[in-house]
């Protein structure tokens, strides 16, 4: 009887993984198949294999090594990995697939932007972006080995082939280089640069090549010598080392003659050797021998001990002068160090053995999470919307441009990251080729591919936050700006149709609208037609204007004092602080109603004009006559008597069948008396203005809420 696949996995969980069962299984498997290099699947295992096996033989690493395309050839590939091989190579060889996924869609950009692959790669932050998606596409840390190694048999076979390798040796620069090197994995990332540079740049990796084998045979037996005479030293020291010579690195000095501008005989480091020993303490010990018998050169000691690198790298680096008087370098470091020299960061995964409470355990998770940081590398792209890698989704582009989002984000998002008008007329959207609702979360490493419209805007929709259409603040921001975008210019429009209309009534309508700014101190026609439809100035100061008047105060026209009958029931009042019995009235150009701040002003034989305190009207009359202010407050109503005050109300809508009836209904809902209205269409456009009673600003508010969430409302404010 076949066991049941959850049984099955852990079984396969619990017992120790044979790199050799991985072998006979997939190689079969593996035939007439070919990478995309065009070498043969089962080549390219055997050699990820024998790369892996050099570095550390690692069960679960050398298994994966075998099983790297197992996607490729098995149906079902991840059941069959965990019931054969347990959930760690399944993991391993999962994360290994995303990645090659990874390294075609930046091939492909690559080769859709000649001009930027021809200076070496993509632009800087697109390079950071990759790297950090890399490391986020990871659940097992190993896998990082896998894939560099993967690459460098890659461009070890397409040299051996002579084949080109532009492609690789491009992505390889940008990506996988840079990225051993942050990771602090110098032995791939030496091997990996030297192959991009003799791929990319052949002469120049020919010419330090030669320069070096010149002077191969005595530069080889100066290291044999170095190696022998420190040896001897260390021995007769009492100190128990490792010696042996550090082949060169072409790319390094490539790169550092054309950085500093050197001749290749003024390169210090072409002869190297390393001392491995067991404890810190030891290292020092052999740096005071080595200095002791050889003369140092000034200014190129570095204790990498006391002050490792950003990526953890240590080591104590020393150049002297051996007896021939040439320059040899002494690199100096602990068996721990060295490893991890070695393979960096990437050498730190859990013990098995250890659970995570015991201390080997914590200092590797301590590690672990210290490789988690490199994913802050250039925050640049915009201001974080969350501080850690968890909080980051990475996503592609169909050409694959990477998109760095916040956790949770949306297709909406990735539109607007993307480019805003993309965000404005997005309609749908495709993740990895299935089509899907756009307030789906996206996960790291998908492709995105965005349906838009030829034109339009955004839905309110997407800023509500319950619906879950946008994660990203910048994204609410985008659209919410769009929105008061199309408010302004509806003001705009409203504006200039009240202001035409008025100069029409006055026969002026040869008066230009710039002109008519200027004499009303705004800057231009744009900000005086917003300014009208918000009431900041009276339409009977263009009159004034023209006729090089002044403004003069208005205020609700009112019987004289002495025949003023007694305030309307029901309607609020203004009591002038001080004097009993005197007249108030409302100005009519904003309407105050309580709280509002308010201030008053003595009129000529019409009482108090009673003002919001930020009325435009008021500041003006404030800045004329001063002396004709006066301190004025809201009368509080008496027990039992409901006052109610008038204010204005503008509504801009697209016009439908049935609009006011549902605007009509919020204001039964509310209980508010509606005592005038007035509403224009144009280009399917309606103004609307309503004058209303209402209690207080509080009732104001609550009214102008669910007018905004009525069909088509775009803006709903005050007057």
């Amino acid at each position: 009887m076949a066991t049941a696949p959850g049984k099955e996995s852990a079984a396969a969980a619990a017992l120790p993984i044979d790199p050799e069962q991985a072998r006979e299984l997939i190689l079969p498997l593996y035939a007439a198949r070919t990478t995309e290099a065009g070498e043969a699947l089962a080549d390219h295992a055997r050699a990820l294999v024998e790369i892996v096996r050099a570095i550390r033989p690692d069960a679960d690493l050398l298994a994966a090594a075998y099983l790297f395309a197992a996607h490729e050839v098995v149906r079902d590939a991840d059941r069959w990995l965990r019931s054969h091989f347990g959930p760690s190579v399944a993991q391993l060889v999962a994360d290994l697939r995303q990645l090659r996924h990874l390294s075609d869609a930046v091939r492909t950009r690559m080769r859709a932007q000649p001009a930027a692959a021809a200076q070496g790669g993509v632009h800087a932050a697109q390079d950071e972006a990759l790297r950090r998606m890399l490391l986020a596409m990871v659940n097992d840390l190993r896998v990082v080995v896998l894939r560099l190694a993967s690459r460098v048999q890659t461009l070890r076979y397409l040299e051996a082939q002579h084949k080109d390798a532009g492609d690789y040796a491009r992505e390889t620069r940008s990506l996988y280089a840079p990225l051993a090197n942050r990771l602090g994995i110098w032995q791939f990332k030496s091997e990996l640069e030297d192959l991009a540079l003799r791929a990319l740049e052949p002469r120049d990796f020919e010419r330090v090549a030669g320069l070096l084998a010149e002077n191969r045979e005595q530069r080889e037996a100066g290291v044999r010598r170095a190696v022998a005479q420190i040896e001897a030293l260390l021995r007769g020291a009492g100190v128990a080392a490792q010696v042996s010579g550090r082949p060169k690195h072409i790319a390094s000095i490539a790169a550092k003659m054309r950085a500093k501008d050197l001749g290749f005989e003024r390169i210090l480091d072409q002869r190297a050797v390393r001392v491995v020993v067991e404890r810190i303490a030891l290292c020092y010990e052999v740096l005071a021998q080595v200095h002791q018998r050889w003369q140092a050169v000034e200014g190129e000691y570095d204790d990498y001990i006391a002050r490792p690198k950003a990526n953890g790298y240590q080591s104590l680096h020393t150049v002297v002068r051996d007896d021939d008087g040439q320059p040899l370098e002494i690199q100096i470091r602990t068996r721990q160090m060295h490893e991890e020299a070695e393979l960096g960061v990437a050498a730190h995964w859990r013990y098995k053995e250890a659970g995570d409470a015991a201390p080997a355990a914590r200092a590797e998770a301590q590690k672990v999470a210290w490789l988690r940081r490199l994913l802050d590398w250039q925050r640049d792209v915009e201001p974080a919307d969350a501080p850690g890698e968890a909080d980051r989704v990475y996503a592609l582009t169909p050409q694959g441009r990477v998109v760095e989002l916040p956790a949770g984000a949306t297709a909406v998002d990735f539109a607007y990251h993307v480019h805003t008008e993309l965000g404005h007329r997005c309609r749908g959207a495709r993740v990895d080729g299935a089509l899907v609702a756009l307030n789906t979360p996206l996960r790291t490493g998908q492709t995105v591919e965005i349906l838009s419209a030829r034109s339009g805007g955004p839905s309110r929709d997407w800023i509500n936050p319950e619906l879950g259409f946008l994660a990203s603040p910048r994204s609410r921001t985008k659209v919410r700006q769009w929105f008061h975008a199309q408010e302004h210019a509806l003001s705009v429009a409203a504006g200039r149709d009240l202001i035409l209309r008025e100069l029409q009534r006055l026969g002026r309508t040869a008066v230009g609208l710039e002109d008519l700014a200027r004499r009303l101190g705004y800057g231009d026609a744009e900000e005086l037609c917003a300014a009208a439809v918000g009431d900041e100035f009276s339409l009977r100061s263009i009159e004034q204007a023209l006729d090089g008047g002044q403004a003069t105060e208005e205020a609700e026209p009112v019987l004289a004092p002495e025949t003023a009958p007694p305030s309307a029931p029901g309607r609020g009042t203004v009591l002038v602080v001080g004097v009993d019995a005197l007249l108030t009235s409302l100005a009519r150009c904003c309407r105050p109603i309580p709280p509002d701040p308010i201030i008053g002003f003595v009129t000529r034989g019409r009482g108090i004009s009673v003002h919001r305190a930020g009325c435009a009207n008021a500041r003006t009359l404030m800045a004329r006559q001063p002396e004709r202010l006066i301190e004025v407050d809201w009368e509080r109503p008496r027990p039992g008597r409901e006052v109610s005050f008038p204010v204005e109300v503008v509504v801009l809508a697209a016009d439908r069948q049935g609009l006011l009836r549902d605007i009509g209904e919020v204001y039964a809902r509310e209980k508010l008396n509606v005592i005038g209205v007035n509403t224009v269409t144009q280009r399917e456009q309606a103004q609307m203005q309503f004058t209303i009673e209402v209690a207080d600003a509080a009732a104001l508010r609550r009214a102008l809420a669910q007018l905004a969430e009525v069909k088509g409302v775009v803006v709903a404010r005050r007057k």
